[in-house]
């Protein structure tokens, strides 16, 4: 990956906060895509996840509460903090420990959403906050949704560092960076992508976890 073609993008809500991105032509497993958004350090760093949490939790109203939040994306580092500064504005949790939860699913072989009994407590009945990193299609996110809702809890909100979509199934999304922040982001179906029909190269194949150049 060509580090010299990195652009960063400050947040309007706080400048401490930066998304790097890198243009090209990258293959997620829903789309292709022509920016590559490095949330690495945000995700891994403590003072970059601490100020993207505080930036997110100003978008909640403390009369909402909040029991759990599900991670996605490896931002389990951001989530802690968020369930920090959620507690400090006095959003409240309705469990039994009156704490917020932190948790983070995994995917079955078929790409399901799915909770291990273990973690069904904290699920079930609970209030839900969906955490992630960037949202384009929204197709991972509805599938988010699908399996909290199976499992039996309740959605109260979705956050993310970066979406192109302002809401999914009638619910808000609060997000840091939108598609207006980066008016030449596209994504497009695999089966009608206008780089691949130019031959553009493809740079790397991306997924939550980072890149794997070609």
């Amino acid at each position: 990956m060509d580090q010299d073609k990195i652009i960063k993008i400050y947040a309007n809500s706080d400048s401490r906060i930066q998304l790097k991105m890198i243009p090209g032509h990258f293959v997620t497993s829903q789309s292709h895509i022509t920016h590559y958004l490095d949330l690495t350090t945000m995700k891994s760093r403590c003072s970059e996840a601490q100020n993207i949490a505080a930036a997110l939790a100003a978008n909640y109203e403390s009369s909402i509460p909040v029991d759990t939040i599900v991670c996605m994306d490896g931002l389990e580092v951001v989530g802690a903090y968020l369930a920090e500064e959620l507690t400090k504005a006095g959003v409240l949790s309705m469990n039994a420990h009156q704490t917020i939860y932190v948790i983070t699913p995994e995917f079955n072989s078929t790409g399901q959403m799915i909770f291990r009994d273990n973690y069904e407590p904290m699920i079930n009945n609970k209030n839900i906050l969906i955490l992630n990193g960037s949202i384009t299609t929204g197709s991972t996110l509805n599938r988010a949704i699908e399996s909290v809702l199976y499992y039996g809890g309740k959605i109260r909100g979705v956050a993310a560092i970066y979406s192109c979509i302002d809401s999914v199934a009638s619910l808000p999304v609060h997000s840091i960076f939108q598609s207006r922040d980066i008016p030449d982001y596209h994504s497009y179906r695999s089966d009608n992508c206008p780089m691949c029909k130019n031959r553009q190269k493809i740079d790397a194949i991306v997924s939550s976890y980072g890149y794997s150049m070609l």
